[in-house]
């Protein structure tokens, strides 16, 4: 999962884009309530390119954050300090600090959903820089067409971080039990389930194996024991907090929903307000492709 939900789906009909057209010939003053200082922030792991426009002048500026860390970016937003300013970013790796240091100054944040944003850039007849994706996300905030995520509160993306690491430890371990499975089949063993459990385990130091097969699967078998030792108390504190949690323990009373599927749930869905219906709710999971 991405993380984020879209709130507004831009239409492309001749009617919307007709409406948006009149939208954009609107004077700023019109469009959106007066705000000192607008500005588009394109942000790489490298570099962080921002561009803004002082509404009361019309002046537009530009400014390239290098290395972009928080403290390099809490310098350059000093020069904004106690100033009425709405900025727009896409919702891309890094976005969390960015958004916090932006709230320190006062700033307005909006947080664009990145592949509904590129849609929105029409035919490129020229090369994609930095500069460019700064403007373009100014300029669809300025016109009230930024395709928004939401921004989760940090008690939600701090939960949503925990359950993503499990969910990470798990693959992996289910991905070494798998190699396991390869070698056995490799030389001519059939499958077996619950490797990892004790009979399994007596059942595997009795196979008579070539040297290299004992060896990958010995290295394997260490893997998931420490994957265990990792998982144990992140299992045992999203059971306790699930338990603990009036969300998660009404999604537990219906069937096949237990304590770690629930708070997975509550992680990723956030405010369930914010969806209009279930369906919004399967198409921002991807539960169902053909609900648009």
């Amino acid at each position: 999962m991405s993380g984020v939900c879209p709130r507004r789906v831009v239409g492309t009909s001749s009617v919307h884009a007709w409406r948006w057209a009149a939208q954009a010939l609107k004077p700023w003053s019109e469009r959106r309530p007066l705000v000192a200082i607008v500005m588009g922030l394109d942000q790489h792991r490298a570099q962080i390119t921002g561009e803004w426009i002082d509404t009361s002048t019309g002046e537009v500026s530009r400014a390239r954050v290098a290395p972009a860390d928080r403290a390099a970016v809490r310098r350059f937003l000093a020069r904004f300090a106690g100033q009425e300013l709405e900025v727009a970013l896409e919702a891309t790796t890094g976005w969390r600090f960015v958004v916090e240091e932006l709230r320190r100054v006062g700033a307005q944040v909006h947080l664009a959903e990145p592949a509904e944003t590129s849609g929105l850039r029409g035919p490129k007849r020229r090369a994609k820089t930095d500069g460019a994706d700064a403007r373009h996300l100014r300029e669809l905030l300025m016109i009230d067409r930024l395709p928004e995520s939401w921004i989760p509160p940090d008690h939600i993306l701090d939960l949503r971080a925990r359950v993503r690491l499990r969910h990470t430890l798990s693959n992996q371990r289910g991905e070494w039990q798998q190699r396991i499975q390869a070698v056995l089949y490799h030389h001519g063993f059939p499958q077996k389930r619950d490797l990892m459990i004790a009979s399994g385990r007596e059942w595997l130091a009795g196979l008579r194996l070539p040297a290299t097969a004992l060896e990958q699967i010995t290295v394997a078998i260490a893997v998931i024991d420490q994957l265990d030792l990792q998982l144990a108390p992140i299992n045992k504190e999203l059971r306790a907090y699930a338990r603990r949690q009036a969300g998660c323990k009404a999604l537990m009373g219906h069937y096949g929903i237990g304590p770690l599927t629930a708070v997975t749930i509550l992680a990723e869905l956030g405010d369930a307000s914010r969806f209009s219906s279930s369906r919004d709710v399967v198409r921002y999971a991807g539960l169902d492709i053909t609900v648009k």
